[in-house]
């Protein structure tokens, strides 16, 4: 965002570069260890809403249903309405890499049943981040433009918000991710050599999150300088 500004190159435009190169490793990395996983097929044939569903029942979370969504990793389970939501290629998949990905949102509905607290404030500002992240950029490109330090100021707290919210969302995954691993060894529902793989995919999606909080923080101190810098 503003490669250019009042006419001149803004070479705070180079502080985003270490980010956007790591999201796109991000981006590869998970695409390229779901897609491998995706095509290992586990030796008992479970397949992601059958070890999801083992997981939940084991903990008593017997009322959280299990739907197919459409897309490509869509996968996400929704707190508000305690429902678990995988893509057709995790619902249906008997891979490696179906029953990683819904161990991990299973992790999240566990994460949700023993109110572990990142969960709660992540879901909490969900709301505010939606309006404030959209809103955010408006004030500041009025600010700028229109001269109002008011504006750009009201907008760089807003996009704090989006910060923090990144910020709270990597421990929440990285929790979520623990407790999959975990329930796929304690309820055998796949062996220990096959835990591996499902380790990797899940350490690969676990990147994107880290590469958005990059972004996302780099981002902020990008438009502290230029405000600074605008000051000046």
């Amino acid at each position: 965002m503003f490669p250019f500004y009042f006419g001149y190159f803004d070479p705070t435009y180079i502080m985003l570069i270490p980010a956007i190169l790591f999201s796109l490793y991000a981006q590869s990395r998970i695409s390229s260890t779901f897609s491998r996983y995706l095509q290992v097929r586990s030796y008992k044939g479970i397949t992601g809403a059958e070890a999801a569903r083992i997981i939940l029942d084991r903990n008593g979370l017997y009322d959280v249903p299990i739907e197919v969504i459409r897309g490509h990793l869509t996968d996400h389970y929704d707190p508000s309405r305690k429902v678990l939501r995988l893509s057709e290629d995790v619902y249906y998949g008997n891979s490696i890499a179906s029953i990683g990905v819904a161990a991990h949102e299973a992790g999240h509905a566990l994460q949700h049943q023993s109110g572990y607290a990142p969960l709660s404030i992540r879901n909490s500002l969900v709301p505010v981040v939606n309006i404030g992240s959209n809103l955010s950029w408006v004030f500041i490109i009025l600010g700028f433009f229109m001269g109002f330090s008011a504006f750009i100021n009201l907008g760089i707290w807003l996009f704090s918000g989006a910060v923090i919210f990144q910020l709270i969302t990597l421990p929440v995954e990285y929790n979520a991710s623990s407790r999959a691993i975990k329930q796929l060894e304690e309820n055998y529902i796949i062996d220990d050599d096959e835990v591996r793989g499902a380790r990797k995919v899940l350490d690969a999606a676990a990147l994107t999150y880290v590469a958005a909080t990059l972004m996302a923080v780099s981002q902020l101190l990008r438009l502290l300088i230029i405000t600074r810098d605008s000051r000046d």
